[in-house]
């Protein structure tokens, strides 16, 4: 079973040339790593927050924790990603598809998703994933520096505190250190939009803007996982409970090394009353 692309042509190029250009700008892009990633071999873990805004916006952002992708050996990726649409059976949703992109099929690791759907409360629900774009948008960067991955795509609904957690540090028992973890988020989403207006958007307000996301932010860095939810509760974090099973997972793992590759907003690239902050975070 495939899962077709559903963005493509919206949130990036559907023309395979065109996309590999538009990847390769967001690269080399001013908000970018400002190069082409270069690959080394390192055996450390990897756990990645990525956004999953539209190339044009975020993907320069998202670039960032790509070139630290291509250090590591990985062979599987787990995409931990936000259900926007609401439709799930359970609060974990696996799905067994391959993904297909306009640069081909990436494979999915079956066997993986199978023992986790055993191991844990999550559970194969496809529908959660049809028309879910949080999880689409990192494949063609992924298959644009890697030719040798395949994925487990789970989406997290609003499960409690508790229950992520529990979930994590089961997910953390069932893989190996060629693994990778990456959580599909954007940060705050501020504006009429998004109905979230706490101050005026003015120039004091974009700097309150930056230093929500910010202290938000400051709390992943320093891994404490109930602060962040705290915190991350009252704004619009959309990626909440994919970034705190990340963090949970490398807890559980003894990842310490935290670091901010990138931030920054929608706003930078384009001026507008509504405004998405987006960060690239790596644990190894």
């Amino acid at each position: 079973m495939i899962r077709k692309p559903v963005v493509a042509g919206q949130f990036y190029e559907s023309d395979p040339e065109k996309l590999k250009q538009q990847i390769r700008g967001c690269f080399l892009h001013r908000f970018g790593p400002g190069k082409l990633p270069l690959h080394e071999s390192s055996n450390k873990r990897l756990g990645l927050v990525v956004p999953h805004a539209g190339y044009l916006f975020s993907g320069p952002c998202a670039a960032h924790a790509y070139s630290e992708f291509v250090k590591h050996k990985v062979n599987t990726v787990i995409l931990l990603g936000p259900n926007h649409s609401g439709i799930s059976k359970t609060f974990f949703s696996v799905s067994f598809k391959d993904f297909q992109t306009p640069l081909g099929v990436v494979r999915n690791n079956k066997a993986l998703g199978r023992k986790i759907v055993q191991e844990t409360e999550a559970d194969q629900d496809e529908d959660a994933h049809e028309n879910e774009h949080s999880l689409e948008v990192q494949l063609p960067f992924l298959q644009f520096i890697s030719q040798d991955f395949n994925i487990v795509p789970i989406l997290i609904s609003s499960p409690t505190y508790e229950r992520c957690k529990e979930f994590a540090l089961k997910l953390a028992e069932l893989v190996d250190e060629n693994t990778a973890i990456i959580a599909s988020s954007d940060f705050t989403h501020y504006g009429p939009n998004y109905g979230f207006l706490p101050f005026n958007f003015d120039m004091n307000g974009k700097k309150k803007l930056y230093d929500l996301d910010k202290s938000i932010i400051g709390e992943i860095l320093r891994l404490n996982d109930k602060r962040f939810f705290d915190k991350a509760s009252k704004s619009t974090v959309c990626g909440l409970f994919p970034i705190l099973t990340v963090m949970e997972f490398c807890n559980k793992l003894k990842v310490e090394n935290v670091k901010l590759l990138k931030y920054y907003t929608s706003s930078d690239i384009q001026e507008a009353n509504n405004s998405v902050g987006y960060a690239s975070i790596m644990f190894n």
